[in-house]
């Protein structure tokens, strides 16, 4: 049985060496010289080798016929059909396994691109180029430098690591690993990435991602980061046309205002890069920076548009705000952040400290330089409502038509109610907070100032009228003014809040809005047979 194995391979290995081509050369002039180059043939002059669809040619080579090996010396140009052309100082070819190295001044072509280096390994079996002592690769559209590489020539890629830089008129790439294809343009990225702009310094960092560098098309997947020249945009993925500045970002995106010192987050955006504008869905929220205390504002959808200086911010839908003292709720926002005027629509709300206050429409006005909340304007239907201190049933209420309102340090300090102004106050006792009385109060207009969010004196500006009751004597109409609704299990208590959706149920009626009589005569009418007919089954004599 060892002696046929041993004859099986003795007739695989002659097999393989008779398939193996033989070098064919031709010189000006040939000689030997056993001591200095023993087992070689001296070619000299005009020196022409060929094997298995190649062509070597040089000033002067080495051949070792035993070897199959061919050493060429000065001027080598290689040949492979009508594709590849490489010049070189020196090559070397083994031609059993149809590998060259060659060194010195390498240049190759082929019809996409142009390589050149010190040292170049070509593998002809796998038809493949290989380097790792740097090379410069050039094509009509880029130009590719890398410490290591390997050129497929079938597939026309190239795996650059190490170093990688990609240069063309307008973007400048640097990476550590990449695949880039010459006939397409197309780079896919492997590696720590940096893609800058020369234009406009724009920058694009990601770890993992593609770059077409003929239509400047990009989708990167890996901490991806755009560094445009006023925003900053992060996400999981992040697809970017620069010829048409359009971008798009999913989860976990995060974009930052280098300008105004504001940052928007969600799971879905786009940015018009060309038009300043930024639309954002999924988990949405905006938040800005006061004095360290982030503000946090979340709606169903974010849309950003207009330069810093006249920037709009515009949020739609199940809108809720957090910071530390100040709350709000309401449908949707309108912020103009070039005069700090914030405008909340359809059943706004908002609690400062213990003070919570609504309206038709709540205008909050920010001071553009120092960014503190600088005044607050609540117009038609103004209301504040502040639970009492002791009593989770009492609240002290204000109303009125409109209400104006002065914050200072961020804190509410100041109201003022115009237009049928009315009160009702809980006043108990300083030393033991006793309820001693209660008091309402009717003006055309009422002011107020606050300490710690409690009111500290009222102030009538016209001439009141009003009275003041004994807790026992507080008749029922009197303990909540109309329209009273206390909203505090809509209330925002941490930053986390803002993404609950709160049910419907305490939104108030429009003004005006008459009760459904017609459904609850309906219901009466039918409550009103089915009892007819269990006292009817009732008195009825049973069948005997």
């Amino acid at each position: 049985m060892k002696r046929i194995l041993i004859l099986f391979f003795l007739f695989i290995t002659s097999f393989v060496f008779s398939q193996t081509k033989k070098i064919n050369y031709e010189a000006e002039i040939q000689e030997a010289d056993e001591e200095k180059y023993p087992g070689a043939t001296i070619l000299i002059g005009n020196v022409k080798m060929t094997h298995d669809g190649i062509i070597l040619t040089s000033q002067q080579a080495l051949f070792y016929k035993e070897k199959n090996f061919f050493k060429a010396i000065g001027k080598v140009i290689i040949k492979q059909g009508d594709t590849i052309t490489q010049t070189s100082n020196y090559t070397d070819y083994d031609a059993n396994s149809k590998q060259a190295l060659s060194w010195g001044n390498v240049v190759l072509k082929d019809p996409t691109m142009t390589l050149t280096s010190d040292t170049l390994h070509f593998d002809r079996l796998n038809q493949k180029l290989y380097y790792n002592s740097y090379a410069t690769i050039k094509d009509p559209t880029n130009t590719l430098k890398s410490k290591n590489g390997n050129f497929y020539l079938e597939t026309k890629k190239f795996t650059a690591t190490t170093r990688v830089t990609v240069v063309n008129p307008e973007h400048y790439l640097e990476s550590n690993h990449l695949d880039y294809y010459t006939n397409s343009g197309l780079t896919y990225l492997y590696g720590p990435t940096t893609i800058t702009n020369t234009q406009n310094e724009n920058k694009i960092y990601c770890e993992r991602g593609f770059y077409n560098t003929k239509t400047d098309i990009s989708h990167f997947v890996k901490n991806a980061k755009l560094f445009l020249k006023e925003r900053t945009v992060e996400g999981d993925s992040l697809y970017y046309d620069k010829r048409k500045g359009f971008a798009s970002a999913t989860n976990n995106i995060q974009v930052i205002d280098t300008v105004q010192n504001f940052i928007t987050k969600g799971n879905y955006a786009e940015i018009f890069e060309l038009k300043d504008s930024l639309f954002i869905i999924k988990r949405a929220v905006a938040i800005s920076i006061v004095e360290k205390d982030s503000m946090f504002i979340h709606g169903d959808t974010i849309l950003i548009t207009g330069k810093p200086e006249k920037r709009i911010v515009r949020t739609y839908h199940n809108v809720k705000i957090f910071k530390s003292d100040l709350q709000g709720k309401c449908d949707s926002i309108h912020t103009n952040q070039a005069n700090g005027l914030t405008r909340m629509f359809k059943n706004p709300v908002i609690w400062s400290e213990q003070n919570q206050i609504t309206g038709d429409t709540i205008h909050l006005i920010s001071n553009v330089e120092t960014e503190k909340l600088d005044s607050l304007k609540v117009l038609n239907n103004s209301f504040i409502i502040t639970k009492d201190t002791i009593s989770n049933k009492d609240f002290n209420q204000i109303r009125g038509r409109n209400m104006f309102g002065k914050f200072k340090n961020n804190k509410l300090n100041l109201l003022l109610v115009k237009g049928n102004a009315e009160s009702v106050y809980f006043n108990r006792n300083e030393e033991t907070q006793v309820l001693e009385t209660i008091t309402k109060e009717i003006s055309s207009n009422i002011e107020f100032t606050l300490v710690k969010g409690q009111i500290e004196t009222v102030k009538y500006l016209k001439k009141s009228d009003g009275n003041t009751y004994p807790p026992s004597k507080l008749p029922d109409d009197v303990r909540q003014l109309k329209g009273f609704i206390w909203r505090e299990d809509e209330q925002p208590k941490k930053k986390e809040d803002i993404f609950i959706k709160d049910d419907k149920k305490k939104v108030p009626p429009k003004k005006g809005k008459k009760e459904n009589k017609t459904a609850i005569i309906l219901d009466k009418k039918k409550k009103s047979k089915v009892d007819l007919k269990l006292m009817k089954s009732d008195v009825s004599p049973k069948k005997q």
